[in-house]
């Protein structure tokens, strides 16, 4: 089969089309014949040495796609040859084949295209386990999301809105706050015009957001923090700046009784990746069908353009998902 090597790891450019064995289903995976390949931050990190893949997991880049199922191991009864899903793969996306547990396919929401389903998995796990789950966001709260263009941002806005929160975001131009509002998110700031957490505090009256999820980490935290409501929640899901904060304060987090956690969607077990599966089909799946949530593709670069994706993706002039086409059909 053809897939991305990205060798020792470095920029961009270390990465090419390459030739090698097929990888074989173990008991309770399914083998994916790859349509379409999700580009996500996590791929950019692994492809610069930043973040190696948990342990049994393909060294190969690619965490979400879109195909039809190949061959089934030993012990699959969710699916057969010949089913289309897109799946949450624990790596090896950006190739003609891939293995994913059973559990981590999910069936191609009714009316989308293969391309448009591969976009789906890394994102909509990752925010439904850390909005809903871990930040247990409910009807009728507040609610900030940083970097609301990007893939996770703009489901976020959307799944809060269709949950019904009310949405704040933050952007870096004009353009993107125009694409979020379009997505439903109540109120914009562009932080290169304006110091988003004064304007945060100012719009909510100075009580703050109940829930905030963040990406960017360094002095964004402080910021989160102080941005919180009493009893917020801050849920931290990556570091685009600095993870030790050399000014971190506790006090605000005793004061207004505020919870800051966080996680990582990769190394979660086969059976939590299952049950956030499962809600996603039962509860976010129809919005989809209703036309109440979307997913939006800024470009489709082919398996061997990996490289202008990569770049396109660290540029962060994207507006929604980037992704790989390997086989289209």
């Amino acid at each position: 089969m053809k897939y991305i090597d990205h060798g020792q790891g470095g920029a961009a450019a270390v990465m090419k089309v390459a030739e090698g064995p097929k990888p074989e289903p173990k008991a309770g995976e399914v083998l994916i014949e790859v349509a379409y390949a999700g580009v996500n931050r996590p791929d950019v990190l692994q492809r610069a040495g930043l973040y190696p893949p948990p342990p049994g997991a393909s060294p190969f880049l690619g965490l979400e796609v879109s195909g039809k199922i190949a061959a089934v191991g030993p012990d699959v009864t969710q699916w057969k040859i010949g089913d289309a899903v897109c799946a949450l793969t624990p790596g090896g996306g950006y190739a003609e084949l891939v293995t994913a547990p059973q559990g981590s396919c999910l069936p191609i929401p009714r009316g989308l295209s293969l391309a448009e389903a591969a976009s789906l998995p890394e994102t909509f796990f990752t925010v439904w386990t850390n909005v809903f789950q871990r930040g247990r966001l409910a009807r009728g709260e507040s609610f900030l999301v940083h970097g609301g263009s990007s893939g996770i941002g703009s489901t976020a806005i959307q799944l809060a809105k269709a949950f019904g929160a009310t949405v704040y975001t933050t952007v870096g131009s004009a353009e993107k706050a125009e694409f979020c509002k379009a997505l439903g998110a109540d109120v914009v700031f562009n932080y290169r015009d304006e110091d988003w957490a004064s304007a945060l505090w100012k719009a909510t009256e100075k009580k703050g957001v109940n829930l905030i999820l963040d990406m960017v980490g360094g002095d964004y935290t402080m910021k989160n923090i102080r941005s919180l409501a009493v009893e917020g929640r801050l849920v931290q899901i990556a570091f685009l700046k600095e993870s030790k904060i050399a000014d971190f304060d506790a006090m605000p987090i005793m004061l207004r009784r505020l919870t800051f956690t966080g996680s990582t969607l990769r190394p979660r077990s086969n059976e939590d990746k299952a049950a956030i599966g499962r809600e996603l089909v039962d509860k976010v799946w129809p919005l989809f069908e209703k036309k109440q949530v979307k997913t939006v593709l800024h470009k489709v670069f082919p398996l061997a353009e990996a490289r202008a994706a990569h770049e396109l993706m660290e540029s962060s002039a994207h507006v929604g998902k980037i992704v790989l086409a390997v086989k289209p059909t």
